[in-house]
């Protein structure tokens, strides 16, 4: 029994040295109450005259929509916005006696041709007009780019429009040239085939020489004939295919671009909506400072008291 309570009594023992150890530092704490409270106020109050006299820095944000060119964006997103945070933040950031800048630009998730730009400023109408400034270049870049797409397709246009000239003015007009001069010399290449009949009627019989060469003669013009009505027959069958098939393609073709050249196609980069400001300053965080503040005080009080007590006892047992 005796062992039994022993052991109780060792138990306990720890128990009540932390009760007392706790009771203690209350006792510490309590004591030096005055000074942790002093010390919190001392350290809110600076952190209140530090937040309050910081410039208050306001922030606008706009959502900047890229250019299209009927329905294809006229620019890459991803590389779009490592141009600009190249040029307006990495660029800008060690400028001195600067109250305005880009903080940010980022491609916006789950829209691939949308870029959010955020800027602070000592006031709203600054901010607005760093992000106006990027608006601008981003225009100007982009207008660029939708002027060579329309002097292209421009170029694109008077190439059909001289084809089709081409073609009725002088590719017909050449078959036309061609179809005439091969019926004259039809027309001459009859009139020496009727002669060569004619001739043959009045050779003589006994005269087999002279009558094979006409007959030579005649077998070579019938051929000069037929060669060219094939001819005129081709000439004929590629005018119609020119006046036709190929006039119709280029008219075609000239439609569809004079189509893509209309207003609504080309799209330039735009800020969706408008840029979106706050009437109150996002910099400094006055309340969330002081709050901080006034926590960290009172943590660092307590740490210094515990110290100090700690110093003070170690002193006095080096003089026992």
């Amino acid at each position: 029994d005796q062992k039994i309570w022993g052991n109780k009594m060792q138990e306990n023992k720890p128990l009540e040295e932390d009760e007392i150890d706790l009771k203690e530092l209350f006792k510490t704490i309590w004591a030096k109450k005055i000074f942790i409270v002093i010390f919190t106020l001392v350290v809110t109050i600076l952190a209140g005259f530090y937040a309050y006299s910081k410039t208050p820095i306001y922030e606008a944000k706009a959502l900047l929509e890229i250019g299209e060119y009927k329905k294809n964006p006229v620019d890459d997103a991803v590389a779009l916005e490592k141009k600009l945070s190249t040029i307006f933040i990495d660029m800008e950031k060690n400028l001195k006696d600067k109250t305005s800048q880009i903080s940010n630009i980022s491609v916006v998730k789950g829209l691939k041709n949308f870029l959010e730009i955020k800027s602070e400023s000592t006031s709203n109408e600054e901010a607005k007009n760093e992000i106006l400034k990027v608006l601008t270049f981003v225009q100007n870049e982009h207008e660029k780019i939708l002027d060579d797409v329309k002097k292209q397709k421009e170029m694109e246009l008077r190439n059909i429009d001289l084809q089709i000239s081409d073609i009725k003015s002088k590719s017909v007009d050449l078959i036309d040239k061609k179809i005439e001069n091969n019926i004259k010399n039809l027309k001459s290449l009859e009139e020496q085939l009727k002669q060569i009949d004619e001739n043959l009627k009045k050779i003589d019989t006994l005269n087999p020489s002279l009558a094979a060469l006409k007959l030579m003669e005649k077998r070579d013009i019938t051929n000069s004939i037929n060669t060219i009505t094939i001819q005129n027959f081709e000439l004929e069958s590629k005018k119609d295919e020119l006046l036709t098939t190929t006039l119709y393609k280029l008219e075609e073709s000239k439609k569809i671009i004079e189509l893509s050249l209309l207003p609504h196609n080309y799209k330039n980069t735009q800020i969706v909506g408008e840029i979106m400001t706050n009437d109150f300053p996002t910099k400094p965080k006055k309340k969330l400072i002081v709050a901080v503040a006034f926590v960290t005080g009172f943590i660092i009080s307590i740490f210094l008291v515990f110290l100090f007590n700690f110093i003070k006892q170690n002193a006095n047992r080096t003089d026992y």
